[in-house]
């Protein structure tokens, strides 16, 4: 696993914490890497995840606004806490990071593939996309390099074994 998706998934274990707990953003990270993160992740893995998380809690009404414009007949505190969360945090990415939306699309559903159910997956992607095409109208994304994100993802995609033939494909 690439060091940014697990920055991710470390992102969401704090993302989940916050939304059970109700506890202090800055609790809830401390509290993370002192007790659940491993103590071996990287410096720079263990920096994007907390700067996702951190960032995430401090924009929760304005990411929850963008998610429940195009989450119909859903309200937020109904939806399942690890989708709300893998949402937040991927709609964060769209907003304030320079991650190219489709692979902060393509990771949240990876994740959500990893801690959820396949039709979380459909779910998901559905609002993820519709919040893209509605960002992409307002606020095009400048050229980004993706030079990094590129070889990481193709380092991830070659190091990943292939599905057994019992899995569900997507």
């Amino acid at each position: 696993m690439g060091s940014r998706r697990k920055a991710r998934e470390c992102a969401l274990q704090m993302l989940f914490a916050a939304d059970i707990a109700e506890a202090i953003p800055a609790d809830v990270l401390r509290t993370y890497w002192a007790e659940l993160g491993e103590a071996d992740t990287e410096d720079a893995t263990r920096d994007f995840a907390t700067r996702l998380a951190a960032g995430t809690l401090a924009n929760l009404d304005t990411l929850d606004e963008r998610i429940r414009s195009r989450a119909e007949h859903w309200r937020i505190p109904r939806m399942a806490i690890v989708d709300r969360n893998i949402l937040r945090l991927a709609v964060y990415e769209f907003l304030y990071e320079p991650t190219p939306r489709t692979v902060a699309i393509n990771e949240a559903l990876e994740i959500a593939r990893r801690f959820s159910t396949y039709e979380a997956t459909q779910f998901i992607n559905g609002i993820l996309d519709a919040i893209k095409r509605d960002l992409d109208e307002q606020q095009p994304q400048q050229h980004i390099d993706t030079t990094e994100i590129e070889s990481e993802s193709e380092a991830e995609t070659e190091s990943e074994e292939p599905p057994d033939e019992h899995s569900a494909s997507a």
